[in-house]
């Protein structure tokens, strides 16, 4: 009986162990059709000479009017009214053969800014080490007073578009940098009046000093613009100082205005 019952647990032992191995050593079977992945198709590459840019001027101008600041100015150098800017440039655009989406474009053109004091005499001729900024709220001063400036400037800008073949009809963003050379500085001041508000030779009465001694002859100004069509917003900042080093306070320009454009 123990005989009969040793045989019957080895091979129950055996077939079992003939199973397992049997598992170890079986194909799996393939993942059905619908579990196998894929490989992405190919990206084809845009064909950019399809995109029609004749109808795309290649020169145009842009005119630009603006809000400027002097920041840095000293406490006593009281500005008031609306200082501005008006600059006109000349440009060309080139766009870029392998994305015509982006182009580069380069000009030349004048640039200007006003900055109007409120009874502050800035004395740009005067015989001293540094620019003087002088307060006559009580002496005679001039009912308007503003210091301008006046720049040859080459822009150079990156542009992007998002419609290159129609520019009236695409948003598009800029960014560059203006380098310019001085071309004038001077002060005009409008009705001289007494400390009391009296004027002295009556409101048409203008005097101007011009002497650019204090001021940097070479600038460089950071720009960037974003718009619509033929408009866009522009900020600039003027990188170096308006006053020339140790001749005054570190002074620069920020303009924030508005851009006319045909590109």
């Amino acid at each position: 009986m123990k005989k009969t019952l040793l045989l019957l647990l080895s091979v129950t032992l055996l077939v079992s162990a003939d199973a397992q191995i049997s598992k170890l050593f079986k194909k799996k079977k393939p993942a059905p059709a619908s579990y196998v992945k894929e490989k992405p198709a190919p990206v084809a590459k845009k064909d950019w000479s399809k995109i029609d840019l004749s109808k795309r001027p290649a020169d145009h101008l842009m005119i630009q009017y603006g809000s400027d600041v002097w920041l840095g100015r000293p406490d006593s150098a009281r500005t008031t009214g609306f200082s501005r800017s008006f600059n006109i440039y000349a440009m060309m655009d080139k766009p870029f053969k392998s994305n015509p989406y982006f182009s580069i474009a380069y000009g030349i053109g004048i640039g200007s800014s006003n900055i109007f004091f409120d009874k502050v005499n800035v004395q740009v001729a005067a015989n001293s080490p540094s620019l003087p900024f002088s307060d006559v709220s009580n002496a005679n001063h001039f009912n308007k007073f503003k210091v301008t400036t006046m720049y040859v400037e080459i822009p150079i800008e990156i542009r992007h578009y998002s419609n290159p073949e129609n520019p009236n009809k695409s948003w598009k963003m800029a960014a560059g940098v203006k380098l310019g050379t001085l071309l004038k500085a001077y002060t005009k001041g409008k009705d001289l009046q007494d400390k009391n508000g009296n004027s002295i030779y009556g409101a048409s009465y203008i005097e101007k000093h011009d002497n650019s001694k204090f001021f940097n002859s070479l600038i460089a100004t950071a720009s960037a613009r974003i718009g619509y069509g033929a408009f866009s917003l522009h900020g600039d900042f003027q990188i170096t100082s308006v006053v020339k080093p140790g001749l005054g306070p570190d002074i620069h320009t920020l303009t924030i205005g508005l851009t006319l454009s045909g590109l």
